[in-house]
């Protein structure tokens, strides 16, 4: 596949990715290269990565524990600490080697350490590489909330190897179908048909699309001031959702996706009830979900604890939630006030539709 030009650096796909990290530190000399993983990229991909790397440069690896629950500010502090006590200085290179909690943590650290270090995102998960590894964006969550915490910046380069793919559970592979319907639904309706009708799946072709749709959208709106707001439609509940979870002792954690597709579908409902978005396409979108997710148990007293963390969302402006919504397919509108009876309502529609088969 051919290399993807973000706003100031690559996207590289498979061994012609590593032929590009090899040049890359022999032009820039870097000192130190840092691998940071957790505890699962580093016995699945670490060995698969490591031939790849051709240099003479000294290499430490920083592991950290895996999850959602980890991606705080207290993580941060023991790799800065880690950097630190291996004499890190700022010609140092850091590789983020994981998911979407690897990728963003660890553009996060490099960004703040010194000022600034270079990094590369090699994302493993198909999650990190159709969304987290491509945008610019890094940070970490505060307490259960998404993504409060960070800042823009970019990679030196990201390479993408679906090598990496078989080292993830189906689940973590349907979690990343999630952002792959959102750029269907809201940029690109070709890309939801072709898996609406499960014909002809490259997953390939379907990674290399979701990457060139985001980064068209990134090019033109890089700090999410319009069009970029596209790529939050499910998010809004959908992170509601996923914290709600991730805080709530006698539930089972989310994925991203699962968290996403439920936002997904509230949001498709109450796109139809403000914007008209028709009827059959809401139903579509909820078929489309239910035949890849299992459905997951809300109960009514779990809304008001959704909506309260709906009112942090990092969107949010003067108090009142933003809600990216759907006229039609491919036509949407952004920042939509949204009564919160109708939030409740969205949730009751998802509470209801019949168990997954």
């Amino acid at each position: 596949m051919k290399s993807i030009k973000a706003v100031s650096y690559p996207v590289h796909f498979q061994e012609k990715g590593y032929q590009e990290l090899t040049n890359l530190i022999a032009k820039n000399n870097y000192s130190t290269l840092f691998i940071l993983v957790d505890e699962h990229t580093f016995s699945d991909c670490y060995p698969k990565f490591i031939p790849h790397l051709a240099t003479d440069k000294r290499i430490e690896v920083i592991e950290i524990e895996s999850g959602e629950i980890n991606k705080n500010l207290e993580t941060c502090v023991g790799v800065w600490n880690a950097i630190t006590e291996l004499g890190g200085d700022r010609n140092s290179l850091m590789i983020t080697l994981g998911g979407g909690v690897i990728t963003d943590l660890g553009g996060f650290v490099a960004s703040c350490f010194k000022r600034g270090i270079d990094f590369v995102n090699i994302p493993t998960t198909l999650l990190s590489m159709v969304d987290a590894s491509v945008g610019g964006k890094t940070g970490v969550d505060l307490g259960v909330l998404k993504n409060q915490i960070g800042l823009f910046a970019n990679p030196q380069m990201v390479i993408v190897d679906t090598d990496y793919l078989t080292t993830v559970s189906e689940r973590e592979i349907k979690s990343g179908m999630a952002e792959i319907i959102k750029y269907g639904v809201t940029y690109d309706i070709q890309l939801f048909n072709e898996i609406k009708i499960n014909k002809n799946l490259n997953i390939n072709d379907l990674i290399f699309r979701s990457i060139e749709i985001k980064n068209e959208v990134v090019l033109q709106d890089p700090k999410e001031k319009s069009l970029r707001k596209i790529l939050n439609f499910g998010h809004t509940i959908g992170h509601a959702v996923e914290s709600y979870h991730l805080e709530s002792v006698d539930k089972e954690n989310l994925t991203h996706g699962e968290a996403i597709a439920i936002g997904m579908v509230c949001e498709s409902y109450i796109s139809n009830k403000l914007l008209n978005f028709p009827g059959e396409k809401l139903n579509e979108i909820k078929e489309v979900v239910l035949s890849i997710y299992e459905k997951v148990t809300l109960l009514k007293e779990d809304f008001t604890g959704i909506i309260d963390l709906l009112k942090h969302d990092k969107k949010n402006v003067n108090g009142q939630v933003n809600f990216v919504l759907l006229e039609d397919y491919e036509n949407y509108q952004l920042d939509c006030k949204v009564p919160e009876e109708l939030i409740v309502e969205s949730l009751e529609f998802y509470k209801n539709l019949p168990s997954s088969k």
